[in-house]
């Protein structure tokens, strides 16, 4: 076995472990995540503005905790977002990696896949 053998296996061990659904499963997951807290946030600015006007020691203590929840939230969100972007550009890496690795079985499964599409297109 060569050293590029060695790197072949390697790269499609870590491909086929990072290809699965379960990470799927988990960006979709976290997308859903990052929406429901933007509409999160827009419905906490809006009460926020709504009670504005409001006088009293008890609205304003709760206006300053959500505003200093909102802080909060807004930094998780952009801190979730910067990570889903490295997490794709990760994988577009790995894919790279392999493609280039294995191109006779990349242009193999490429084939496969479009022949299948092709079938079930075509039929319709």
């Amino acid at each position: 076995m060569n050293a590029y053998s060695a790197t072949e296996n390697s790269n499609a061990s870590e491909f086929n472990g990072r290809s699965n659904g379960a990470s799927e499963t988990t960006q979709r997951a976290s997308t859903k995540l990052a929406d429901d807290l933007r509409v999160l946030i827009d419905d906490a600015e809006t009460l926020i503005r709504a009670t504005a006007s409001q006088t009293g020691e008890k609205i304003q203590e709760a206006r300053a905790k959500m505003e200093e929840s909102l802080q909060g939230a807004k930094v998780k969100l952009g801190e979730m977002q910067t990570s889903a972007f490295e997490q794709g550009r990760e994988l577009a890496r790995t894919t790279d990696t392999y493609v280039r690795g294995n191109p006779w079985e990349s242009i193999g499964v490429a084939a496969g896949v479009g022949f299948v599409l092709g079938l079930f297109f075509g039929r319709r």
